[in-house]
């Protein structure tokens, strides 16, 4: 059973993805026993007390480095005995130091297909606003591994999501989620935890 933390920052529709497959059993092989969040404000940590699931709140403005704010995230992960981190709208930057402790252990998930509109500068609305004015007929999301590279990582998994004419960024973002991102990240996850991804 791999012990999986959710890194926050914000609602935590995609926590919720995964907190829900984890109930309707898709996930036998893995757990989910901390959700961390960069702010304490986050929707996300709220979800978790309802699901019973341990939470820690560490913002990245409290350290001085992220050699510091790195080493801070991993006594946490030691003190829960972390196998995978899945970084789920979480809004800081890991440094080489976490990376390289969890190397091929940490995924994320990108709204957009890997590699448009990806890197620095690209997260949460503004990949769908880059996505729109350029023109782009398909989008979709993108489940990576994580390295010391914003974004990246290897690629694991893609699912494409048609643009609409008339989507507008956040119609555009609501359909990238539900039809792609709450669909290829909690699979990857179980495939991970059952060692069919390593």
């Amino acid at each position: 059973m791999l012990r999986i933390a959710v890194f926050v920052s914000g609602g935590g529709t995609n926590l919720q993805a995964l907190i829900d497959a984890q109930k309707a059993g898709k996930n036998p092989n893995g757990e989910i026993a901390l959700v961390l969040s960069s702010s304490k404000k986050a929707y996300a940590l709220e979800r978790a007390r309802q699901n019973g699931i341990a939470t820690e709140i560490l913002p990245r403005r409290q350290y001085a480095t992220v050699d510091a704010y790195d080493e801070a995230l991993l006594q946490i992960m030691e003190r829960y005995r972390i196998d995978l981190v899945v970084l789920a709208g979480f809004m800081c930057i890991l440094g080489s130091k976490f990376t390289k402790a969890y190397d091929r252990r940490i995924i994320n998930v990108h709204p957009s297909l890997i590699p448009s509109f990806c890197g620095d500068g690209f997260y949460g609305i503004h990949v769908h606003e880059a996505a729109l004015s350029y023109g782009v007929k398909v989008t979709g999301a993108t489940v990576h591994f994580v390295n010391e590279i914003t974004d990246g990582g290897q690629i694991i998994m893609q699912k494409a999501v048609d643009v609409l004419p008339n989507d507008t960024p956040e119609t555009l973002q609501r359909r990238v989620m539900e039809e792609a991102e709450w669909v290829i990240l909690p699979k990857t996850v179980q495939l991970i935890c059952n060692g069919e991804i390593q």
